[in-house]
């Protein structure tokens, strides 16, 4: 048998593809991270009653396994989350990983995503992009998170719910990417979808005033970030080019003043700080005539 990696809607019904319907209706078994809401999508196709196999973070292994051996079995087996596609911020990654190790064929059956979606209204000229999909929710992972998203030259993306919408972006602009512009996307394709546009400031002061105004802000956000514009990445650049050779100054310095040759201070430093021989090269010559 033959596993299919089936994309859902992420809001509207309508964002199912034919392609997405007929697999469906034609599978024999269909794995579902919540069984009841699928059981809707299928009422809606008029699909045949279908066995469903529960399938979410929590029982990963054990539905994995369990597909595996219907697909050996000689049973089609379509994989769907509640909205999007398996393995994307979402269940799927250690299905697919079992049944390429067990040598069930996989099929993907690509279907709309809200990452891409919001990324395509943005009006961010993105030749590629970060996704970060859902931030972890505290702790280190969470802060080293923020931090790579910001570091990142690129337009980045990620998903957040509506309860840490407004922290996630008063987080971001308190490591630096307070007058970065982006869009925030709330309810894409459903009935009170929403965007917004401003710096990443703006949109944080914009939701925390919604959510005094209302008691709690509602529907997913996907959070699109602008890639850094040139002047910035041209400073980012030079200040790292400063602060590499001031590290290479300092280690120099230290390597020269034991008596540690030139050649092999320079080679190692060079590898240390990442900067270039000959540049290095020139600060120990520097070094040496006393500056």
């Amino acid at each position: 048998g033959t596993v299919y990696i089936v994309g859902t809607p992420i809001g509207n019904l309508d964002d199912l593809t034919l392609r997405a319907a007929r697999t469906l209706r034609e599978v024999d078994v269909v794995a579902s991270e919540d069984t009841r809401r699928t059981a809707v999508l299928l009422r809606h196709l008029g699909a045949s009653p279908k066995k469903q196999l529960s399938h979410h973070e929590h029982n990963a292994r054990a539905a994995s396994a369990r597909v595996v051996e219907l697909a050996r079995g000689g049973a089609t087996v379509a994989v769907v989350s509640d909205a999007g596609t398996p393995g994307i911020s979402d269940p799927g990654a250690l299905l697919a990983a079992e049944c390429a190790a067990a040598g069930v064929p996989l099929v993907p059956v690509p279907g709309a995503c809200a990452a891409i979606a919001a990324l395509s209204i943005s009006g961010f000229a993105a030749a590629g992009f970060r996704f970060g999909g859902f931030l972890p929710r505290a702790g280190r992972g969470r802060r080293e998170a923020l931090a790579a998203l910001v570091a990142d030259e690129r337009a980045a993306v990620l998903y957040e719910s509506p309860h840490r919408v407004v922290a996630t972006l008063r987080e971001l602009a308190a490591k630096g990417a307070g007058e970065r512009r982006c869009l925030a996307a709330r309810e894409l394709t459903k009935l009170h979808e929403e965007t917004a546009r401003g710096t990443v400031s703006e949109l944080a002061a914009r939701y925390a005033a919604a959510q005094d105004e209302a008691g709690k802000l509602r529907g997913e956000f996907t959070i699109v970030l602008a890639p850094l514009a040139e002047e910035e990445v041209a400073a980012r650049a030079s200040e790292a080019r400063d602060a590499a050779q001031d590290e290479a100054r300092d280690q120099l310095r230290e390597r020269l003043a034991t008596g540690q040759p030139l050649s092999r201070a320079v080679r190692e430093v060079a590898a240390a700080v990442g900067a270039r021989r000959g540049a290095v090269y020139q600060i120990a010559l520097e070094l040496k005539d006393g500056g």
